[in-house]
């Protein structure tokens, strides 16, 4: 991979105002390599249980789980692919696929996604199918509280079913915030997700911290 699925859809000067340390997390990742990372995620899921049966159907695709815990420790690993939605190689994008797994006390579950770089923008493929798919709009302060921080915001939810795509009306469909930040004092990237619904409101989220190295691929992931 020569360049990485956020360098290819999002402008030149937006990724120039990164902090230099997320770089690293965003760029193109080497061939041989992996991206690999640890660290502790202050709380993660719903405390609304009356959406728990909805997140258990999504957990059967490793998108969401019907959890509300602190202090759980995770892993993520980034390793380059490619995805497609057609049945021909050359339908396929450049991907970033990520394995994020949360070790809770029931037990370790492992979420998965893709990031492409589409026609429109950043999409984030979500499962292990790929069958719900976020439009995501990259964001990058040049000044306040969040300058350097990577900011996605989804303009768009689908959900691929039969065969076909099915585009969510703006007025129902849930909007996801990510927020990605180097924090000097600490040494550490912290990451928000919110996860919410017009009337609703935060549906799930996870907020943590973590170290984050590119290593070489021995194959364990």
């Amino acid at each position: 991979m020569t360049r990485s699925p956020y360098e290819l859809s999002t402008p030149a000067e937006v990724l120039a105002r990164l902090h230099p340390r997320l770089s690293t997390y965003f760029g193109p990742i080497p061939p041989g390599h992996v991206g690999r990372g640890e660290g502790v995620f202050d709380v993660v899921g719903t405390p609304r249980r009356w959406l728990w049966p909805v997140l258990a159907w999504f957990a059967r695709d490793a998108v969401l789980f019907p959890v509300w815990e602190r202090h759980v420790p995770f892993t993520v690993e980034n390793r380059p692919a490619r995805v497609g939605r057609g049945p021909v190689v050359q339908e396929a994008q450049i991907a970033v696929r990520a394995h994020r797994t949360f070790r809770f006390r029931s037990g370790s579950r492992t979420m998965v996604d893709a990031i492409t770089a589409g026609p429109e923008g950043l999409v984030d493929h979500l499962g292990r199918r790929g069958r719900v798919s976020a439009l995501l709009r990259a964001e990058v302060d040049a000044h306040g509280p969040d300058a350097g921080a990577l900011r996605l915001v989804s303009t768009r939810v689908s959900f691929r079913a039969l065969g076909r795509e099915l585009r969510l009306p703006e007025r129902i469909a849930p909007r996801v915030t990510l927020v990605e930040r180097f924090d000097d004092e600490a040494d550490v990237q912290r990451v928000s997700l919110v996860l919410s619904a017009p009337v609703v409101g935060t549906l799930y989220r996870y907020e943590g911290a973590f170290r984050y190295e590119i290593a070489p691929d021995t194959g364990r992931g």
